[in-house]
């Protein structure tokens, strides 16, 4: 029953940070809510007994293009200030 209870607060959590990641201004705190709602899905993934799937979501989803969306972020920055 605690397991059904989680993983109704992380989907309800993932929800908030979805529209977060729509509605927000700044583009880093929709790339961070983006990484959120990855971590969470890996942590669902973890209670219904898919630990494979959680590990390459939480690789993936939340380390790898988040890191990308922050790099790519940091180049345009630094290719407005040369401008």
């Amino acid at each position: 029953m605690i397991h059904v209870i989680i993983i109704i607060l992380l989907s309800v959590v993932m929800i908030v940070m979805a529209f977060v990641a729509i509605h927000h201004k700044n583009l880093q705190v929709a790339v961070i809510a983006s990484g959120i709602i990855s971590l969470f899905a890996s942590v669902i993934y973890i209670f219904l007994a898919a630990p494979d799937v959680a590990i390459t979501e939480a690789s993936i989803g939340s380390v790898i293009t988040v890191s990308i969306f922050f790099y790519v972020l940091n180049k345009i920055r630094h290719e407005d200030i040369k401008k």
